[in-house]
């Protein structure tokens, strides 16, 4: 299209207007929004988008565009609520706008925004210390970005570096994100293989949560002469619907990294902070991993922050000699920092990841019961916590009852790639209430899914 300055700055100025004013817009400003979105998605951003949305497909007339929510309940821009059972993938462990979040990014806001680069930020430094002292084991050093895949980036350069070795052994259906080596780390063949050749060095996947397979390759490595730099893996599989390894899992492979001189690599994007009933995923197994990665929730659901840890011995290779061997302009801002330490302070006070225990106890009870009573929909229940994964016996079944859910008030994963397993993941700061009302649109959803199949 060609170039119109002019229009550009007339429909920004439009733009920030609507930004600007606190109000829910009006009915028939609502649906200009909802049509102007549906436009800019088809024709700018990504058309693919709107097929596979719910949202978009199931929600009649006028398809809900996101306005504003708090705690666990959002409205959309006509005012229409939902319950939110996807926790922004496990972004929104504090749930929506949770406000003593949005109080800390406000104020350094009005502070200054964006670090120097030259002069030391103080926060960055801050939230690093708080890393060292919320992580298990003799994790100390922090770095940061803003997303999961870079968190996984640099742990694969952290892990190359410092070994010197050029293979990693991950798992199948592991999800580590979608930039280039993170993605030669996925598992799953619907990123891959598009894309083609990728990362340089080996990469050998093993099942999840077999032990011995892990063991195997690490010997077979050896013995051929190839170094392995680190084992990469979920302490419970996110996108692959809440898979939880048998409990000798993780103490066994963290005894054979260690003999063959290989790291170990905690992917904790998703499962960090709390999500699965412990403050770390590999708490549940009392393994300390030699890195870990979080993101997603660390932002606190208000600011995109991605932190990887180590140790000191560890994170030398990105100190010295050159200490700007891993650098990011905007990675570890003041903004993204300021609500991190927010986070982390609201959720260690409030010790979220024992209300996620408790909480997830009681929907994985309920579900189960659900599976039970209805075989022809469900295949089963799994995962720990608020990470649950609920497996239907076709996508096509998961995707109905994620449609009727989503008619119903409530929000649930379920995506192209993945309809058979759809994850119950809310923010660890649900109510009771909207649990009940949650788990009764589930009822109803599938009750009628099982009517029609």
């Amino acid at each position: 299209m060609p170039q119109n300055l002019s229009a550009a700055q007339e429909y920004a100025q439009k733009w920030l207007e609507i930004i600007k004013n606190p109000e829910r817009p009006p009915e028939d400003m609502g649906k200009w929004i909802i049509e102007q979105s549906m436009t800019n998605f088809a024709e700018h951003f990504n058309k693919g988008w709107l097929d596979y949305r719910k949202s978009v497909t199931q929600a009649g007339q006028w398809a809900a565009t996101e306005w504003t929510g708090r705690g666990a309940t959002f409205e959309d821009v006509l005012g229409r609520k939902y319950i939110d059972f996807l926790g922004g993938f496990g972004m929104m462990d504090l749930g929506w706008s949770h406000p003593e979040v949005v109080a800390a990014v406000q104020a350094q806001l009005l502070r200054t925004p964006m670090p120097s680069q030259e002069l030391i930020d103080p926060l960055r430094g801050v939230l690093a210390k708080l890393l060292a002292d919320i992580t298990p084991g003799d994790l100390k050093y922090a770095w940061f970005a803003a997303s999961g895949t870079e968190s996984i980036e640099a742990a694969i350069k952290l892990a190359k570096v410092y070994t010197q070795k050029p293979a990693f052994i991950v798992s199948v259906k592991g999800f580590h994100g979608k930039t280039m080596a993170s993605l030669s780390m996925m598992g799953k063949a619907d990123y891959r293989q598009p894309v083609g050749v990728m990362y340089g060095g080996p990469v050998y996947h093993v099942p999840y949560g077999d032990a011995a397979a892990v063991e195997q390759q690490l010997d077979i490595c050896e013995k051929v002469g190839i170094g392995v730099a680190g084992v990469i893996m979920e302490p419970i599989q996110g996108e692959a619907g809440a898979i939880v390894p048998p409990d000798d899992f993780w103490p066994r492979i963290r005894a054979a990294t260690k003999k063959h001189g290989a790291l170990l690599i905690a992917d904790e994007v998703q499962t960090g902070l709390g999500r699965t009933g412990k403050l770390w995923g590999v708490e549940h197994w009392n393994v300390v991993p030699d890195i870990i990665a979080v993101a997603k929730s660390l932002g606190g659901g208000v600011m995109p922050i991605c932190a990887v840890i180590t140790t000191e011995e560890i994170f030398q290779p990105f100190m010295f000699p050159n200490p700007f061997l891993q650098t990011t302009t905007t990675g570890g801002g003041a903004l993204a920092c300021s609500a991190a330490i927010a986070a982390i302070n609201v959720t260690v006070r409030d010790r979220l990841w024992e209300a996620a225990a408790e909480k997830g106890a009681y929907i994985i009870e309920h579900v189960d019961g659900l599976a039970k009573e209805f075989p022809q929909v469900y295949k089963g229940v799994t995962g720990k916590g608020l990470l649950i994964g609920q497996h239907f016996q076709t996508p096509e079944i998961g995707g109905q009852v994620a449609a009727a859910l989503f008619k119903r008030g409530v929000l649930v994963a379920g995506t192209l790639t993945s309809a058979q397993t759809i994850r119950i993941e809310p923010p660890l700061v649900i109510t009771q209430d909207e649990i009940n009302q949650g788990l009764a649109a589930l009822d109803e959803a599938v009750k009628e899914v099982a009517g029609g199949n």
